[in-house]
């Protein structure tokens, strides 16, 4: 017997949440969920391509699908709790849920994209297009795409939510080795952190050169509130100050308007927001690991007749 759909994870996920006021480690929801559907022994062995246990990884997506609808969050790494609505949401409704509301929570939600603060603006002039694959008779290789996007919006949301929970100094050390991964520096050690009570906002430094002579300024901000202008006016003049040419500001969160109407009227200075960030790492294999899918395509130069 196969292991159940994702969709069939969601209501246990929810009710085991709804039990641990606290939060709950990933694992016992995980283990809670299965024990719910009465997995046997087989279906708890069986495996994804990528060696996870699949009623794990069915479990993962059940709970993205709450937090995406804003049920749920993970409060800490390797923990699971139901946001306040969450709670709300698992009394008001109860036990069994509907079909209809199940499948709602499953596929209702999977356009919703990385938090924002509501006035944060767009770094990006170009909101990025989408393949539009609601058709029945949307090809295979559209199908894969989505999927695709799919598993990258949802690692992006966990890289997010990890980066939140790290200490600010470990962030800074994260944002430099996304800088180097960029290729900023000959090498890691070429990218110095600095940060620290008295660092006049400068986080770190990069030596484009081996002398030292060029020199990028880098501040790191791990915020949930949006960054003003008033912030990069700061970071701007601790720049003069170190007679710096070029400056990066990174942050987890975002910018106003305001303050990326402030960045273009001034040279130098680069802006990367939360999304820009952890689209950062997925690309350079920060933090995140890839695995290679292997897909068949005929050859048909084969097949001809020297």
């Amino acid at each position: 017997m196969p292991v159940p759909t994702y969709d069939q994870f969601i209501e246990p996920v929810l009710r085991f949440l709804a039990t641990k006021p606290e939060g709950a480690p990933t694992r016992d929801a995980q283990e809670a969920a299965a024990k719910t559907l009465h997995l046997n022994e087989e279906q708890r062995q069986e495996l994804i391509a990528s060696g996870q246990a699949t009623y794990k990884n069915r479990a993962g997506w059940a709970h993205d699908r709450l937090k995406r609808a804003g049920l749920s969050s993970s409060a800490k790494r390797g923990y699971w709790k139901l946001t306040d609505a969450g709670v709300s949401y698992a009394k008001e409704n109860a036990a069994p849920l509907p079909h209809n509301e199940v499948e709602h929570l499953a596929i209702g939600y999977m356009d919703v994209k990385l938090k924002v603060a509501t006035d944060a603006a767009p770094l990006d002039d170009q909101a990025q297009i989408e393949p539009d694959v609601t058709s029945a008779t949307a090809s295979p290789d559209d199908r894969l795409e989505q999927a695709l996007q799919e598993l990258r919006e949802a690692t992006a949301a966990d890289l997010l939510d990890n980066l939140l929970q790290v200490t600010p100094n470990r962030f800074e050390v994260i944002v430099l080795d996304v800088l180097h991964r960029l290729g900023y520096g000959a090498s890691r050690n070429d990218l110095q952190r600095v940060g620290g009570s008295g660092d006049a906002g400068i986080d770190g430094i990069i030596s484009l050169d081996k002398l030292g002579l060029e020199k990028v300024y880098v501040q790191a901000k791990r915020w949930q509130n949006t960054v003003g202008r008033p912030e990069l006016q700061a970071f701007y003049g601790a720049l003069a100050g170190q007679k710096a040419k070029r400056g990066v500001f990174i942050t987890t969160s975002g910018f106003t308007a305001h303050a990326i109407d402030f960045a273009k009227s001034v040279d130098g200075i680069v802006l990367v927001d939360g999304n820009r960030l952890v689209n950062l790492m997925m690309d350079h294999e920060v933090g995140v690991t890839s695995r290679l899918l292997r897909l068949p395509t005929l050859d048909r130069d084969y097949f001809d007749d020297e």
